[in-house]
């Protein structure tokens, strides 16, 4: 058995180097010792070759960032400021240490890129980053946890939480490999040569196109409300300008405003100037934020790496000697939903196989777009439509399933909280939700009142019936991460000294995650490792659902792919 890692206190100290405190096992300071700040990085780097440590630091990208830049990377790491989060809204925490009270652990993160000089310490910026302040907090979040109803569950999710952190940071780091060259080309394929000043060929010959069709040369194709007036001036009564509403109606003018708009947001979203702000030395390096989602998601402060779309993936490649494995998780939030409420029904629909055409095979519905349709209104509270009569077909069929979610929907409308599977818990209802709903109550309501409350409560119940599931999912994908960056650090670093640089200095030689969304991954590894890493995906996904649902019989199936791009069939 393995044993406990060391665990060590970070922070600055009084005289501006940097404190490291051993602990002991009960939490209370063993050892002190000052190091100078330029001097951190081989301190750390000396601990983690001779022994197993966890660093206990504030904020993982104000101490981690600096780190990766001198080539030091850490097993394990407690972000303070994210589990602060976790413990200050989780309903099985009775917070009798005071805890929820440490306003300045509400700090947001400190973004990467706003770190100019090594270990850049700000007053204004981010939670505490004194020693002290961060051993008592620690020692608040340990008491807290210890003292939870649930505490086994809080404190691996807490190591998860600040495994993704360690993660996060490092895939900004060793970015994601870009051609420049694939992406131009793609760009001038679809949009026409780059221009200097104005908007490319094509987008112009689009919008010409649409305003000839409406017969209206000044037409604002950029303004909603503009250009709602001006489809309507020409008899496309429409109440938006989505692809489906405009879809409707046969109008000359339909099929060139859905193609400019397409080109339109390629241009603005990842065109020329998206690529000159965020690729560089061949990589894209997004921001990411874990926890940036109420849920537990992730997401992103800059780059867009939560919506890079389909056809841009050709230019995601693999350096020269290296490859991509790319996976994602089939149906990864129904499996979830399923080993949440222990129900065999829906699992034996999922098992080995595509978990919708199981849900075919069980004759809850007729076809596979039924049972998304069903599936995906019964996570996400959909009680209209075709999601409103397919719903309760699936309540027959998978009664533990549908009844976790129903119940959670029916605690968000009465006001309450629900809790994910490891106890990252929903907000609480705002005010003004409050004062709504004891409006509608009072003898003075008026039928406006109650039917405004009624939404209200029926809107808190579908964010709380998908808070339990997405949420879950967040965590297992957590896990999914953290357990096969630890089997990605036992492959051996490949020999060529200058093997992918532009990677840095911590990740030019070994196999490495570079890019995460949701239930998607991308290793960039040297190709000796490849089978080997696609290994350790499909067994860390594995591993990740036992460590959560422990034997509950469901699988979470990987659609994997080994390649020099990122492409998708």
């Amino acid at each position: 058995m393995a044993s406990s890692p060391a665990e060590v206190v970070l922070g600055r100290s009084g005289a501006g180097d940097v404190a490291l405190i051993d602990l002991h096992s009960d939490g209370t300071p063993l050892t002190t010792t000052t190091v100078a700040v330029d001097a951190l990085p081989a301190a750390i780097a000396a601990r983690e070759s001779v022994g197993n440590v966890r660093w206990i630091w504030s904020d993982t990208p104000t101490w981690y960032a600096p780190l990766l830049a001198e080539g030091v990377r850490v097993r394990r790491a407690w972000d303070l400021r994210l589990v602060h989060a976790i413990l200050r809204d989780a309903a099985s925490v009775h917070d009798d240490q005071g805890l929820r009270g440490q306003t300045s652990w509400d700090a947001a993160a400190t973004a990467p890129d706003d770190l100019d000089t090594l270990f850049a310490f700000s007053d204004s910026v981010g939670p505490p980053d004194g020693a002290d302040e961060a051993l008592a907090e620690y020692r608040r979040q340990r008491a807290a946890i210890a003292a939870a109803g649930t505490a086994g569950s809080l404190r691996l999710l807490s190591a998860a939480e600040s495994a993704g952190a360690l993660i996060g940071a490092e895939l900004h780091a060793a970015g994601l490999p870009w051609s420049v060259e694939a992406h131009a080309h793609l760009l001038e394929d679809h949009l026409g040569p780059r221009t200097a000043g104005g908007l490319p060929a094509r987008i112009e010959d689009a919008a010409a196109a649409v305003r000839s069709a409406l017969d209206d040369p000044g037409a604002s194709l950029d303004s909603q409300p503009k250009l709602l007036r001006a489809l309507h001036r020409a008899g496309i009564l429409v109440e938006s300008t989505s692809r489906w509403d405009l879809g409707r109606h046969d109008h000359p003018a339909v099929a060139p405003l859905i193609a400019y708009k397409k080109l339109m947001r390629l241009y603005t979203a990842n065109g020329w100037a998206w690529m000159d702000e965020w690729v560089r030395d061949g990589r894209f390096r997004p921001v990411y934020v874990p926890a940036g989602v109420v849920t537990g998601r992730w997401a992103s402060s800059g780059g867009g790496a939560l919506q890079i779309p389909r056809r841009l993936r050709r230019a995601v490649r693999a350096d020269p000697g290296w490859t991509l494995v790319t996976a994602d998780v089939a149906q990864l939030e129904p499996r979830v939903l399923a080993a949440m409420a222990r129900d065999t029904a829906l699992a034996a629909a999922a098992s080995g196989r595509d978990l919708y055409a199981g849900v075919v095979d069980s004759g809850a519905v007729a076809t596979r777009a039924e049972a998304k349709t069903a599936m995906l209104g019964a996570m996400y509270g959909a009680t209209t439509g075709e999601s409103g009569r397919l719903v309760p077909r699936l309540r027959r069929t998978f009664p533990r399933a549908m009844g976790l979610v129903d119940d959670a929907a029916r605690i968000g409308e009465d006001g309450g909280r629900v809790s994910t599977w490891l106890g990252r818990t929903s907000p609480a209802p705002g005010e003004a939700w409050h004062a709504l709903q004891s409006r509608a109550s009072g003898a003075e309501a008026s039928g406006g009142d109650e039917t405004s409350a009624r939404r209200a409560a029926r809107d808190r119940g579908r964010f709380t019936r998908n808070f339990v599931v997405q949420g879950t999912a967040a965590e297992w994908a957590l896990a999914w991460l953290a357990e096969l960056r630890t089997r990605l650090n036992t492959l051996a670093p490949v020999d060529a000294p200058d093997a992918a640089p532009r990677s840095g200095p911590a990740f030019a030689r070994s196999p490495h995650l570079a890019f995460f969304l949701h239930d998607e991954i991308i290793v960039h590894t040297p190709l000796v490792h490849a089978d080997a890493v696609a290994d350790a995906i499909r067994a860390s996904a594995a591993s990740a659902g036992r460590l959560l649902f422990g034997e509950f019989p469901i699988d979470f199936p990987l659609d994997l792919k080994i390649g020099p791009t990122a492409e998708k069939e």
